[in-house]
């Protein structure tokens, strides 16, 4: 489509973006009321109110109630660094997720008996509704919610054994290649799968984003012999991350 051709809100819209993301209109600057986008660009109030909507769910604007429409600050992407396996020596499994040595990471996890649906099931190679054990990750740095994650592990493998709880026991912690070594399993293969959506109102807010925002999605599963016995699904801001992946050549 042709620039003349686009809809009346997505020029205005385009234009406000390009004013945002040359720093003429920079964080915390009140955008301009509906009744100025309307005289300045000489459109009606229904495209104003259609462009300011465009740029709110871009991520580049929010609204500050009673008070108007302000720039939103961009924050600075990290990086979520996807590696081989690293011995727990180095680092715990969240800290060698981290590209930057100087960030502190920590977290927080709930465990709990679930049945698996078809989704996890599948990743697993287990019926629907066996019994998983899944635990729920808040992860932080410095403080700050940065990667939410959920992880399914089959209790045909890992149930009434030492490692059955990811947090608990002995190996609490070291991750699923460290903890499946002490039941006698080999960890030798992982598949990652990399996505985005839009991210579930609980996500974002748990992550401290705004409504409508898009998460990357990373689908691990670890495998030991060609049996599946961990899968997870890691989430982060896709405003906020970016993937890097760091392979070995054999």
């Amino acid at each position: 489509m042709a620039f003349g051709d686009q809809p009346a809100y997505l020029r205005v819209a385009g234009d406000l973006r390009q004013k945002i993301v040359a720093g003429e209109l920079p964080p915390h600057t009140r955008l301009p009321s509906q009744a100025r986008i309307r005289e300045q660009y000489g459109v009606s109030d229904t495209v104003a109110l259609e462009a300011r909507k465009v740029l709110m769910a871009e991520g580049l604007v929010e609204g500050r109630s009673g008070s108007g429409t302000y720039v939103r600050e961009q924050p600075v992407p990290r990086t979520l660094v996807r590696t081989g396996y690293r011995p727990a020596g180095e680092s715990t499994p969240f800290r060698q997720e981290q590209a930057d040595s100087r960030v502190k990471g920590t977290w927080e996890s709930r465990s709990e008996q679930v049945p698996a649906d078809a989704a996890v099931a599948r990743r697993l190679r287990i019926a629907t509704g066996d019994r998983t054990m899944r635990t729920d990750y808040v992860f932080r740095a410095q403080g700050e919610p940065v990667m939410l994650s959920t992880s399914w592990e089959p209790l045909s493998v890992t149930g009434r054994t030492p490692v059955m709880l990811p947090e608990e026991g002995p190996l609490a912690g070291r991750g699923v290649v460290e903890r499946m070594a002490a039941i006698d399993l080999v960890v030798d293969n992982v598949a990652e799968e990399v996505g985005a959506r839009p991210g579930l109102a609980e996500e974002v807010l748990a992550l401290g984003g705004v409504p409508g925002h898009c998460v990357v999605v990373v689908t691990r599963t670890y495998f030991a012999g060609g049996c599946p016995v961990e899968t997870a699904e890691i989430v982060a801001l896709a405003d906020r991350y970016r993937v890097a992946y760091h392979l070995p050549v054999k």
